[in-house]
């Protein structure tokens, strides 16, 4: 059986990777992600990743803070799950790339699309920080940006939930889970799960999205299959 998609962008929630600590990086998550990435790689599955900072700093902490400082301090927490995902994937022995939308080359590559289609070519799992490189927008942008410009299949969303609920199922029991909702509805509706930038932008695009719980068995591995019960996002 071959999986359904061959170029994926991972969107991965840095709360995801906190586990139930809700800070900073649970290792036990993160080989398990690493896993999964090793065995769709192994099957010839190209990877993008953009992960969120939230573990370690989100922009609305700094209420009397100036906003683009803020959201800037947020980039910065991207490159530390960057770099950590990095070594942890290189020492499962899958090549990787750190690229970033602010200039750092101490410490990884400027993001350059011909560079990561290169690195996608070579076998390299690359991983894009920094967000887009401008405040006001997320890392769920970012994710839409760079699944549209290296033509992603879909993106895969993995979140601390496993989809896309009607209100925030932490706070309402009774919230109603989404198996399949389209863009124009997530819009509409003002549904919070995915920015509306990042909506927008994939809908123009025709690029799909799953959002399914990073905890659940192999998720990962069963999204790049397509056989998984998250939320499909689309335009149908």
């Amino acid at each position: 059986m071959k999986p359904k998609y061959k170029r994926v962008l991972i969107k991965l929630s840095g709360e995801a990777l906190a586990g139930e600590s809700g800070h900073g990086l649970d290792e036990n998550v993160v080989s398990g992600v690493v896993e999964q990435i090793y065995k769709i790689h192994e099957m010839g599955v190209q990877v993008g990743l953009v992960i969120g900072g939230g573990n370690f700093w989100r922009g609305r902490q700094g209420k009397q803070m100036d906003r683009t400082t803020a959201d800037h301090m947020g980039m910065l927490a991207t490159v530390m799950n960057s770099l950590a995902m990095m070594d942890a994937l290189e020492q499962r022995g899958i090549p990787t790339r750190v690229q970033t939308a602010l200039i750092m080359t101490s410490v990884a590559e400027p993001y350059i699309l011909r560079k990561t289609l290169h690195h996608f070519e070579k076998g390299r799992v690359v991983i894009m920080a920094c967000g887009t490189g401008n405040p006001y927008f997320s890392t769920d942008t970012a994710a839409a940006l760079r699944a549209c410009e290296i033509q992603a299949d879909v993106v895969l969303m993995a979140k601390n939930v496993d989809g896309i609920y009607d209100s925030d199922p932490k706070l309402n029991p009774n919230a109603k889970k989404y198996s399949h909702i389209k863009y124009l509805d997530i819009i509409k509706n003002g549904i919070k799960a995915m920015d509306t930038t990042a909506a927008t932008m994939c809908m123009e695009n025709n690029i799909p999205v799953l959002a399914f719980g990073l905890d659940a068995k192999d998720s990962i591995i069963r999204a790049v299959f397509g056989d998984i019960s998250g939320t499909v996002i689309d335009n149908n």
